[in-house]
């Protein structure tokens, strides 16, 4: 959220604000974007504001493929299995070969930020679940 002017003691103009919205289902996606934008509207309105919508980017959800992810579950027993509607790199493989994600444990819960951080000993527990999968895949 990011209030204009963002000056000390300034009444904002506007506010800008960027939704990152995902679900596994693209229509459930588009579903809640659209409350969300009901809503704030309704309540704009009673304020004697106004809401704008605008899409600055979409992407279909990338599902990866089936097999592969359940294969790595067999390589990695009791590994959690997450969700991700985020591109990333295997986002975009995945249109092309058999792709997943193995991700390693972040406590900031910082990414793609120069402020991420990585424990060495999860960094290392990455590459062997890596290497262990590779060598399963074999």
């Amino acid at each position: 959220m990011t209030p204009v002017p963002g000056g000390t003691n300034v009444i904002a103009s506007r506010v800008d604000l960027w939704l990152d919205a995902r679900h596994p289902d693209d229509a459930v996606t588009a579903q809640l974007i659209e409350s969300i934008y009901r809503a704030a509207r309704e309540i704009a309105a009673g304020e004697g504001c106004t809401v704008t919508l605008t899409e600055e980017s979409y992407s279909d959800t990338v599902h990866f493929d089936p097999e592969l992810s359940r294969r790595i579950g067999e390589l990695l027993p009791g590994a959690p299995v997450l969700a991700t509607g985020a591109g990333h790199d295997a986002g975009v493989l995945a249109g092309h070969v058999p792709s997943t994600m193995l991700f390693v444990r972040n406590p900031s819960g910082i990414s793609h930020s120069p402020e991420e951080y990585v424990a060495d000993e999860d960094a290392l527990a990455g590459a062997v679940a890596l290497a262990d999968v590779l060598e399963g895949l074999l």
